[in-house]
């Protein structure tokens, strides 16, 4: 079992980058590829989630992704267009609030660090 407190995450964005390096495609042409594909299969939410920080890695913006929404719109339709900005605002609020929980999980960490060092020279002193 891996060490990972993470490990789908972690299989998912390897096998991300896996496929962009496996493609003749620049990174940011293969994300607005897999975007416009996650749109025309009605992706879940997490889902987009999965795939905000390689976009954004890639250098795709939010005006990026509303110009694939529109370019979709006439082959996916209206309900698939718009169950995708549900998918993309849920899954972006995904990513912002594991963030969060990952910095505050960070903070904890240092002040118990923090704690453990003046304990530490309290008692040395």
């Amino acid at each position: 079992m891996s060490d990972s407190a993470t490990p789908v995450r972690d299989t998912l964005a390897a096998m991300t980058a896996a496929s962009i390096e496996n493609s003749d495609l620049p990174a940011r042409e293969h994300m607005i590829a897999r975007i416009a594909a996650l749109v025309a299969v009605d992706a879940p939410a997490a889902s987009y989630a999965l795939n905000v920080e390689v976009a954004a890695d890639s250098g795709l913006t939010l005006d990026d992704i509303e110009d694939i929404l529109v370019a979709v719109a006439p082959i996916v339709g209206t309900t698939r267009v718009a169950s995708a900005v549900t998918g993309i605002a849920k899954g972006l609020g995904i990513v912002i609030e594991l963030m969060a929980e990952e910095l505050e999980a960070e903070a904890e960490a240092e002040a118990e660090a923090e704690a453990e060092a003046e304990a530490a020279a309290e008692d040395g002193a």
